[in-house]
């Protein structure tokens, strides 16, 4: 089983995340949307488009918790309920349950120094 197959998104906080946003558009031509930037890209088959999401956070958030850094990856997964079992029988530690959304399934883990990891599957 491929575990990863790529970064889903790059989440960090700052003070302003409106602010961070605006600079990130006027000097770097983002375009910027109410999530932040998503970057399209063609899958390895190109036959199957993917992105990767650019977002800044308030820096009081408190979704990297429990985690005290700064920012968060998002890694793109094939499967992830498979994923989560072989994590789990590793002793990894799964912080949720997954969850369902319109654009994909979600769940959080710690690696080895406490930093909060997404894992998605579109």
């Amino acid at each position: 089983m491929k575990r990863v197959t790529g970064i889903g998104g790059i989440f960090f906080k700052c003070k302003d995340p409106g602010k961070m946003k605006d600079w990130y558009k006027t000097h770097l031509g983002f375009d910027v949307t109410e999530y932040g930037v998503m970057f399209n890209w063609k899958q390895e088959d190109e036959t199957k488009e993917g992105y990767t999401l650019w977002s800044p956070f308030a820096e009081n958030t408190k979704y990297f918790e429990p985690s005290a850094k700064d920012f968060m990856i998002n890694y793109r997964v094939d499967n992830l309920e498979a994923l989560v079992e072989e994590l789990k029988k590793e002793g990894v530690t799964v912080l949720d349950n997954i969850e369902s959304y319109d654009y994909g399934k979600f769940v959080h883990i710690l690696d080895i120094e406490g930093n909060k990891i997404e894992l998605w599957e579109p």
